[in-house]
């Protein structure tokens, strides 16, 4: 069974940064598809990025094009999400997610297997 475990999350203002992580266990780590996630209330959940095996291909949503870099460190088991000049708009909860046996990326929620427990984002005005 596959773990994800995001951390990371926070309350920072506006124009400001944070690092997301997501340490993964259960399964060879280096073979899978990675995304991340958010999901706002009241709003659908919807893709920020992905990362397809190696990293070597990468899928940004529009809206965070130029300020989050998704990345891995397959050594590690873990994907990261960079996210720097945060809106308000940008509040949600972020949750990373593994596509099982699959080196390619994935654009919907659907294309993924597992997914951690979300970690909060809250940005303020």
């Amino acid at each position: 069974q596959v773990q994800l475990v995001e951390s990371g999350g926070g309350l920072v203002q506006a124009g400001g940064s944070l690092r997301l992580s997501c340490a993964v266990s259960g399964r060879t780590f280096s073979r899978n598809a990675m995304g991340w996630f958010r999901q706002a209330p009241g709003k659908e959940r919807e893709i920020v990025a992905a990362s397809n095996w190696n990293g070597g291909s990468t899928y940004y949503v529009d809206s965070v094009k130029g300020r989050f870099t998704i990345s891995r460190d397959n050594a590690k088991n873990t994907v990261y999400l960079q996210m720097n000049s945060l809106r308000v708009a940008d509040t949600a909860v972020y949750y990373c997610a593994a596509r099982e046996g699959n080196l390619a990326l994935g654009y919907l929620a659907t294309n993924y297997d597992y997914w951690g427990q979300g970690t909060q984002v809250t940005v303020s005005s």
